[in-house]
């Protein structure tokens, strides 16, 4: 199973990078075995408002996280997501928020989330995190 972070959500309705905004749908679109995780629909929305002066409104995320909850696994926060970033905090040098995304995939066993954002961890505990927009995976 597979997933997305927040960045890619973001990005695929940003019209300010069109690259970026290609890669994130035809990313989001392939993902048949695709995960929704609870912690990345929440940031999603609220960071979306940041697309209004692009004509993307708050309607709009919250009919896309309704839309990406019918054919995604959502997957719902326990308490031990909390006790595995709290692991990962010591490990590594996270924010809370990332730690707690990736503890959310390593509890739901998604094998791949693709973000921006963690570049310096290829892999975390066996979750390999991959950068949708390098080189290597747009080629």
């Amino acid at each position: 199973m597979r997933a997305v972070d927040t960045n890619i959500l973001i990005y695929a309705h940003d019209p300010r990078d069109a690259r970026k905004q290609e890669i994130a749908l035809a990313l989001i679109e392939s993902l048949t075995d695709g995960a929704l995780l609870w912690q990345v629909a929440c940031e999603y929305l609220s960071a979306s408002h940041k697309l209004a002066p692009f004509g993307y409104d708050r309607e709009s995320a919250w009919q896309d996280i309704r839309d990406l909850r019918l054919v995604r696994k959502t997957i719902l926060p326990t308490w031990q997501v909390q006790d595995t970033a709290e692991d990962l905090l010591r490990r590594y040098s996270l924010s809370f928020w990332d730690a707690m995304v990736i503890a959310a995939c390593l509890e739901g066993k998604v094998a791949r989330l693709y973000s921006e954002d963690f570049d310096a961890y290829p892999i975390i505990d066996g979750l390999e995190i991959a950068n949708p927009f390098c080189k290597k995976y747009y080629q």
